[in-house]
């Protein structure tokens, strides 16, 4: 241990001061002190992890406080150490980097997959205060990882996915490439470890068959560039294995036919050298069309700036080439810790400003997500995002992961455009919400007022923000829908007991959530609406609290009021649904069901879909049309028709004529009989679909025509 303590002490007197060496090495007595006595599974004491880790962070040359607070990680949750002891003796920010990094302890009932996501969420959101906590907690884990040897296959296995899905993206995210590398390889030998054997003699047996080539292009490129008045640095490189393996999964191919084992990176003094370079490139060998990507007049959304080509080498085959200024391989390669490798550059201060807006986005996910495993699949989402650049009119660029809409662009601009947009145009066409969008278009949002987010938005948005937006509207909307639903049903059940809603106290309340277990009244109403509770029920235990404090005897049966039914206007929202199977119209006889998690369902009397639940009677609803509904209605129509030229036209102008829209149309032809027509309409009433079915039936070549369901 010694060896180790000195060689973090040579480290560090580079770029520290005495004093705060001594304090960082006094935090390392005062470590191993609280974990005498234990041992890794490897049978090293325990302190030769913390010190591993500091090594770690002193690479990158993170101050004092990181350094002590990575000696000390562990030692509130593995020792009788406390958080105001650590303050004491090293400082509070030293005290808040340990307890931002300590795992919360595991709940009596808690999975691990719950008690795993829990501690990502207190993590995320401790390194969107302070990013000196994510460096910690992935220096901490690159150890770990380089010591999974000891620990059984399933638990290597485990770790190694967790470091997979979670660390080494947040690594890529932070801009710390080679750590995410490490981590990502390390993960993979674990995880898979006859895959990595395999790959890696693979790889062993091709440097013997590809080393002339590499050697060939390494000195056309040293010996070229110069004569072309350009002063480079000419580094090959060879692909890590994770890397090539991804490659072969996602497009499908052998090893042998991953031709960009090797690739090559050129470092130039300044931006303008590197497209002198790439033009330099281009006339040595010839490019591959379509393979040329600018991330330097674009950087990727970690800061990453390179200039990508793939050039046609010597013998043939496809080479990678990557231009960069030296500055800009520092923050490639390094990330967020250029921050204090690199403190002098003036160029870091753009990738520092994209760096604490991520880190703000996830204090915002965490105000929007319900739970912490929703929370973590958020952030999972951002933290695999492709590379799409589209335009806002004004020509500001927007990032977005591959596979992104109209959506996802919106809420990317701004909450409100994202919950108020109902139309898109890109590059100037008008197309719909759910169009993927594609590198360099130009995005305009059309937004409405009264629009709100559409439930169905969920099924291809992509980002992170998108989705949470999304969801928590939703939640929002539901909640205050399904409280007033539940106090509709609540005081129907009550009339029954002789009871209005009104007559029901605050002590009454009191006393039903004790018993209950409920925190407020609104989660009682919010739990009748969407069909957690049954309101009879409620109503009933209501009552007799109320009657009981009064002193007054049950209301006999043959006196209780009957209730009356719930009265559906059409445009209730997310709880009360016209039920998909049977497409209720204003004028048809109706019936609700309330479903757990569900709400109201509204379907038709005749329904054949509801058979089955006729003896739920608890769960049956009285439900009326309001007469002066309005809106819009989805409806079927099945029309048979004679194949005459132009019968199409002329009942789509029926329609057209009788004010309705067409959404949908599905036809069945037989050239020799009929034709079979299925339209998917929009009316506002019963009788608005009798007045479209009496247009089209006296068309002449309509032989029949129904009202159809699902």
């Amino acid at each position: 241990m010694t060896a180790a303590l000195n060689d973090l002490r040579g480290k560090l007197a580079v770029y520290l001061e005495p004093a705060e060496v001594d304090r960082i090495e006094a935090a390392y007595h005062f470590g191993a002190a609280a974990h005498d006595g234990q041992f890794r599974s490897s049978g090293e004491p325990y302190i030769s992890h913390p010190l591993a880790v500091a090594s770690t962070l002193s690479d990158w040359r993170l101050d004092a406080q990181a350094l002590m607070a990575a000696l000390l990680h562990d030692v509130m949750e593995d020792t009788a150490i406390s958080k105001q002891e650590i303050a004491e003796r090293f400082g509070k920010p030293t005290a808040e980097l340990v307890d931002a990094v300590s795992k919360i302890g595991r709940l009596e009932g808690q999975s691990y997959e719950e008690a795993q996501a829990e501690n990502f969420r207190k993590m995320l959101l401790a390194m969107a205060r302070d990013v000196r906590v994510i460096l910690i907690k992935l220096a901490d884990r690159l150890h770990n990882i380089q010591t999974l040897g000891t620990f059984r296959p399933d638990k290597r296995r485990r770790v190694a996915r967790e470091t997979l899905d979670i660390y080494a993206p947040i690594a890529n995210r932070l801009g710390l490439n080679t750590l995410s590398r490490d981590l990502q390889e390390l993960s993979f030998q674990n995880a898979q470890p006859m895959r990595y054997r395999v790959l890696e003699k693979a790889l062993r047996n091709a440097r013997g068959n590809r080393r002339e080539g590499v050697s060939r292009i390494t000195e056309t490129l040293r010996r070229q560039l110069p004569l072309m008045g350009i002063e480079a640095e000419v580094m090959g490189r060879e692909k890590h294995i994770y890397s090539i393996y991804r490659k072969m999964r996602e497009k499908h191919l052998t090893f042998s036919q991953v031709f960009d084992i090797y690739g090559f990176r050129i470092l130039v003094k300044d931006q303008p050298s590197c497209y002198l370079a790439l033009g330099a490139l281009h006339s040595i060998y010839k490019p591959v069309p379509g393979k040329f990507k600018d991330y330097i007049a674009i950087p990727k959304a970690n800061g990453y700036q390179s200039l990508h080509t793939t050039l046609i080498g010597p013998y043939g085959t496809p080479v990678e080439i990557q231009i960069r200024t030296h500055e800009m391989h520092h923050i490639a390669e390094s990330g967020v810790a250029s921050h204090w490798l690199y403190k002098d550059e003036q160029t870091l201060g753009e990738f520092q400003q994209k760096t604490h807006k991520w880190l703000q986005s996830l204090l915002e996910l965490q105000s929007t997500s319900g739970t912490s495993s929703e929370f973590l699949e958020h952030v999972k989402v951002d933290l695999f995002p492709g590379e799409v650049f589209v335009f806002t009119p004004q020509g500001k660029i927007i990032g977005l992961p591959r596979g992104a809409t109209a959506v996802d662009f919106a809420y990317a601009v701004h909450t409100d455009i994202g919950n108020r947009c109902v139309a898109c145009r890109i590059n100037g066409e008008p197309k719909p919400l759910r169009t993927e969008l594609r590198n360099g278009d130009q995005v305009e949002i059309i937004c409405a007022a009264h629009a709100n987010p559409n439930p169905g938005w969920l099924s291809y948005v992509k980002s992170s923000r998108a989705r949470s937006q999304i969801r928590h509207f939703l939640k929002s909307r539901q909640s205050d829908e399904s409280a007033d639903l539940g106090a509709h049903l609540l005081a129907q059940s009550l009339q029954g007991f002789g009871l209005g809603l009104e007559a029901i106290d605050e002590a009454t309340w009191e006393r039903f959530m004790r018993g209950s277990g409920t925190q407020s009244k609104k989660d009682v109403l919010t739990d009748i609406g969407l069909g957690k509770r049954l309101p009879a029920i409620v109503a009933r235990r209501l009552a007799s609290e109320h009657e009981s404090a009064a002193g007054m005897d049950e209301l006999p049966a043959e006196k209780r009021k009957p209730l009356g039914p719930i009265i559906i206007h059409g445009g209730e929202g997310v709880v009360v649904q016209l039920a998909k199977c049977c497409r209720p119209l204003p004028g048809d006889p109706i019936i609700g069901i309330v479903r757990k998690g569900q709400g109201l369902t509204v379907h038709t009397s005749d329904c054949r879909s509801i058979g089955h639940a006729r003896h739920e009677s608890d769960n049956w609803i009285e439900v009326e049309w309001d007469p002066a509904s309005s809106g819009s209605y989805e409806t079927s129509v099945r029309i048979v028709a004679e194949n005459r030229r132009g019968a199409l036209a002329r009942m789509t102008a029926a329609i057209a004529a009788a004010d309705s829209d067409i959404l949908n149309l599905q036809i069945d032809a037989d050239p020799d009989v009929c034709t079979t027509l299925q339209f998917t309409l929009l009316v506002n009433s019963r009788v608005h679909l009798a007045r479209i079915m009496r247009s089209l039936r006296h068309l002449p070549e309509v032989v029949r025509i129904s009202r159809t369901r699902d």
